[in-house]
């Protein structure tokens, strides 16, 4: 897996972006950036497991390691997916981590989001989830 690490100043209290990054609504308005008509399945609290499932019916099951809302978020990928979720496929993303850090300071929060990526995948996420985050940076501060 590559690591990689994005990071954006978003003027709203870190609480709306954590309302956006996670409300399904949003979610999915920014996740689709990413992979086209991406949702997530399931709670954030630690211990449970959530799915994110794309158009394609590919996608990944974590673990909520860790959450504290709005401040951290830690995902530990457990399964990849197919058929919405119901069958495992081939392990590109199992074992790796996903975490959100929400730091505000002044009415600006920072964003940080770190996760490790197959590496032929690495640009394709450099360009779309930097765009991901502009889309979270928009609603945020629209609202």
């Amino acid at each position: 897996m590559k690591e990689l690490q994005f990071s954006i100043e978003i003027h709203a209290p870190r609480e709306k972006v954590w309302d956006i990054l996670w409300q399904d609504k949003t979610f999915r308005q920014w996740a689709d950036l990413v992979d086209p008509g991406t949702y997530m399945t399931g709670e954030l609290q630690e211990g449970s497991e959530v799915q994110f499932i794309s158009a394609n019916g590919y996608g990944v099951t974590s673990l909520v390691e860790k959450v504290v809302v709005p401040e951290f978020l830690l995902l530990r990928h457990q399964a990849d997916t197919q058929e919405y979720g119901k069958q495992e496929r081939k392990k590109e993303w199992t074992g790796g981590e996903e975490s959100y850090l929400l730091e505000e300071k002044d009415g600006v929060t920072t964003l940080t989001a770190q996760f490790g990526v197959p590496p032929e995948m690495e640009e394709y996420f450099i360009v779309n989830y930097s765009k991901a985050l502009e889309k979270v940076k928009v609603l945020a501060e629209a609202r």
